[in-house]
C-alpha cells in the first residue's frame, strides 16, 4: 500500500512538473500582460515536434551522438517556439492588449491555424511563407524609412499584402508544377509520431520494490533547472527588474523610461521559449501529435489560475498539487490505498478515469476558489486595487 503511495505521488509530481513547465510561461505573460493565450498548447507541441526533427537530424548521425539529442533539442526548441512567440507578439498580441477577450478569441484562431499548418507543413508551403514574409515585411521596412510613413501607411499595406501573396502563392504553384510529390507531401501529416528516448534515460532507478523511470526523473530535474532560472533571471538580472516592475505597474515604467513595448516582445518570448521546452519533455510521455498541446491547455489554465497570477511560488504550488492529485485518483491509487473503506473505494472507483479525474478536480478547484478566488497567492500592491 506505501509502495502504491509514493509510485504514485513520484508520477504525479512528474507529471505536475510538466504543467509547471508549461504554466511558468503563461503565468509570466497573463500576469504582465493580460493575455489570454490559448495557442500556448500549440507552443508546447511545436516544441514537441523539433525534438522529433532534432532527433532524427542526431540518428543520421549515428552513435555516440544519437544518445545526446535532447540536449540540442532543448535548446532548438527554446528558440523556435520563442521565435513563434515573438513574431505572434508583434503580428497579433501587441494590437489586443487590455482587450482579454479579444486575446482569447485571437489566439484560438492562431492556435486552429498553427494545428492544420502541422498537419499540411510542405516545401511548397515553407517556401511561400519565406518569400512571402521576405517581400510584406522588407517592404514595410524599407517604407518606414520615409519620412511620410504616417501618412502613406495604410495605402501601402493595401498594396503591399496582396501584392506579396499574389506572389507567394503564384511561386507555390509553380513548384507544385515543376516537382509534383516531392514538395507537396506533408512533412507530418496528421498522423501521431513518436520521440524515444535516448539510452541513457531508458530504464529506471530501482530502490527496494520501487521504479523510478530515468524518463520521468529527467523531467523533475529539468523542471527544477528552469525554476532556478527563471527565478535568477526574474530577481537579478536588469531586464527581469524591467519585467517585475511593468508587471507591477506599467504607467509608472513607462514614465521611468522603462520601454514597455521591448519588455512585452521579450515576456512573451521568454513564456513561449518555456512552452517548447515543456513540449519536448511531454514528447517523451506518449506520441507527439496536432492535438498535443490541446491535452495540456486546460490544466496549464488551471494552475496559472489556482496559483495565483504571476507568483512563481503560486506556479509551484499548484502545478505539484493539481498533477499529483489528478494522477492519484485517475490511476486508481487511492482506491487501492482505502481498499478496506467500501464507500471510499466506490467514490475513487467512480472517478477513477483520466476524464472523471479532471471532473472531480474542477469541482475541487471551483471550490477552493469560491473561499479564494485570487488563488493561493494573490498579487499584493497598489495596482491590484485598481
Amino acid at each position: 500500500m506505501i509502495d502504491n503511495l509514493i509510485q504514485g505521488v513520484f508520477n504525479g509530481v512528474s507529471t505536475g512538473a510538466v504543467l509547471l513547465l508549461a504554466a511558468l510561461g503563461l503565468a509570466i505573460v497573463f500576469g504582465l500582460m493580460g493575455v489570454i493565450n490559448m495557442a500556448h498548447g500549440e507552443l508546447m507541441m511545436f516544441g514537441a515536434y523539433t525534438t522529433f526533427v532534432v532527433q532524427n537530424i542526431f540518428k543520421s548521425l549515428g552513435e555516440p551522438w544519437s544518445d545526446f539529442y535532447i540536449f540540442a533539442a532543448l535548446i532548438a526548441a527554446f528558440i523556435f517556439t520563442a521565435a513563434i512567440g515573438f513574431l505572434l507578439e508583434k503580428g497579433v498580441i501587441r494590437f489586443l492588449y487590455g482587450r482579454p477577450l479579444e486575446t482569447l478569441l485571437a489566439t484560438w484562431g492562431v492556435s486552429l491555424i498553427m494545428q492544420q499548418f502541422v498537419r499540411s507543413v510542405n516545401w511548397v508551403i515553407l517556401a511561400g511563407l519565406l518569400v512571402f514574409s521576405i517581400l510584406y515585411f522588407g517592404g514595410v521596412w524599407a517604407l518606414q524609412r520615409r519620412p511620410n510613413w504616417d501618412a502613406i501607411k495604410n495605402w501601402a499595406i493595401a498594396v503591399l499584402l496582396p501584392l506579396t501573396l499574389a506572389i507567394a502563392g503564384s511561386m507555390g504553384v509553380f513548384m507544385a508544377q515543376i516537382y509534383k510529390i516531392a514538395v507537396t507531401k506533408p512533412w507530418f501529416g496528421a498522423q501521431n509520431v513518436d520521440v524515444t528516448a535516448p539510452k541513457w534515460l531508458r530504464g529506471g532507478l530501482a530502490i527496494g520494490t520501487l521504479q523510478f523511470p530515468y524518463v520521468r526523473l529527467f523531467i523533475i530535474v529539468l523542471t527544477i533547472a528552469c525554476v532556478i532560472g527563471i527565478y535568477l533571471f526574474l530577481e537579478k538580472s536588469p531586464w527581469g527588474l524591467r519585467i517585475r516592475a511593468v508587471m507591477q505597474n506599467r504607467q509608472m515604467s513607462a514614465c521611468l523610461g522603462i520601454p514597455t513595448k521591448t519588455v512585452d516582445a521579450l515576456t512573451f518570448s521568454i513564456g513561449s521559449g518555456l512552452a517548447g521546452i515543456a513540449g519536448c519533455a511531454v514528447s517523451f510521455l506518449g506520441s507527439v501529435g496536432p492535438n498535443t498541446g490541446q491535452n495540456y491547455i486546460v490544466d496549464t489554465f488551471m494552475v496559472v489560475v489556482v496559483g495565483g497570477v504571476g507568483k512563481l511560488i503560486g506556479s509551484i504550488a499548484a502545478a505539484l498539487a493539481i498533477g499529483t492529485t489528478s494522477y492519484l485518483v485517475g490511476s486508481g491509487t487511492f482506491t487501492n490505498i482505502f481498499a478496506g473503506i467500501k464507500p471510499l473505494v466506490d467514490f475513487f472507483t467512480f472517478f477513477a478515469t483520466t476524464s472523471m479525474a479532471k471532473v472531480l478536480l474542477f469541482v475541487l478547484i471551483v471550490a477552493f476558489l469560491q473561499y479564494k478566488p485570487a488563488g493561493m497567492f494573490p498579487q499584493k500592491g497598489r495596482s491590484v486595487e485598481l
